[in-house]
């Protein structure tokens, strides 16, 4: 055997004695159960959206400390690209449906997502939208509708669940309705404390809180928002954190989308950071509290959003839009904390839930 031949034998040997190893035994990777598990996901947000916002701050985002990137294929059952509702919903469940399907599959029977699965394990659960809570993304986690314009019936299926805790707008979809009934009042008897203002939210020391907060949808940040998700998702933690066992939220930044539909390049970029403030909220409670999972992603990407031109050092972008609907290229998953190694590499959007249920070892899981 040459030399050359033995040193391709001990490089191939030394790989796979590497590639055997115990993953326990390899350094920067956190094998821990997970407690906590905190979801994000930018509604419309690709990878462009992120590298603009990071060009536009004057300090490195909150989401270029993440530990651990990958790649998720968007596609729905029925369409190459997909919508928000079949997005959400395989987000949430971990399979794909038709587009504009809310947690049922094709044939419309129901899936249970991964909140649904906490709080049958014992954890406080949560969703946090700057969207109303009835819309696609939020509604994917919590209701069963075979189309995500159902408000009125999505916001009635909010009292079939145990869940803790929800925040955002939506307000009219659970008092102004054809059917005449006030949702809310059911919520109280309920145990759950309704507050119609974001003070209320921020100052309530309810352990389940139903935060309706705008009668429809909020408006842009630029436009009277101000800090409402991450001030709320900082709420959302502190409420869900006082359970013992643990807690799953999910955050949506679901006006990324609206920007992009709109063609909107500084609104997108404003939506994107104020997305990221609130996942500065959750890494920063992630590194205090050592056993909670932050998630990053998107649920599709929104515009056909090229970055065309630019300067680094003024800040700027120029950002080209190919279309004022979704597109269908993968996205970024970023993630950080115990069972962040699982999102590197290039998979499916339904292997995200499976992950997340995967970190938390749930018995069945």
């Amino acid at each position: 055997m040459t030399r050359i031949n033995k040193l391709f034998v001990l490089i191939i040997t030394g790989a796979a004695l590497i590639s055997c190893s115990p993953l326990k035994h390899t350094a920067g990777i956190d094998t821990r159960k997970a407690k906590n598990v905190i979801f994000l996901i930018g509604d419309g947000m690709g990878s462009a959206q992120v590298y603009a916002a990071i060009t536009a701050s004057n300090k490195p985002l909150n989401i270029e400390r993440m530990q651990s990137t990958g790649f998720q294929k968007t596609y729905s059952a029925n369409a190459y690209i997909t919508d928000s509702g079949a997005a959400g919903t395989a987000l949430a469940t971990g399979t794909k449906t038709n587009n504009g399907a809310i947690g049922v599959d094709p044939k419309g029977n129901v899936l249970k997502s991964i909140l649904e699965i906490a709080e049958e394990n014992g954890l406080s659960t949560g969703l946090v939208a700057s969207a109303s809570v009835t819309h696609a993304t939020p509604a994917s986690f919590i209701a069963h509708q075979g189309s995500r314009g159902s408000y009125e019936d999505i916001a009635s299926d909010f009292l079939k669940t145990d869940i803790d805790l929800f925040i955002g707008g939506g307000l009219n979809h659970f008092t102004k309705r054809t059917d005449g009934k006030d949702l809310t009042e059911t919520l109280r008897a309920n145990g759950y404390a309704v507050e119609t203002t974001l003070d209320g939210v921020l100052k309530s020391n309810a352990s389940k809180l139903a935060g309706l907060i705008y009668d429809d949808q909020p408006p842009y940040r630029l436009k009277g928002r101000g800090d409402m998700l991450p001030a709320t998702t900082a709420k959302a933690i502190e409420i869900l954190s006082k359970n013992k066992k643990g807690f799953f939220l999910m955050v949506e930044g679901s006006q990324i989308d609206w920007a992009g539909h709109a063609n909107a390049a500084d609104t997108l970029i404003d939506e994107t950071l104020d997305f990221d403030m609130a996942i500065g909220v959750a890494l920063d409670f992630a590194a205090k509290n050592k056993r909670t999972l932050v998630v990053v992603t998107g649920d599709h990407e929104t515009g056909g959003v090229t970055i065309t031109g630019g300067d680094i050092n003024l800040r700027k972008t120029v950002l080209s839009f190919s279309t004022r609907g979704h597109s269908g290229i993968t996205l970024p998953v970023y993630a950080s904390g115990p069972g962040a190694y699982k999102f590197t590499g290039i998979y499916d959007n339904t292997r995200i839930p499976m992950k997340i249920l995967e970190a938390f070892r749930f018995p069945a899981y």
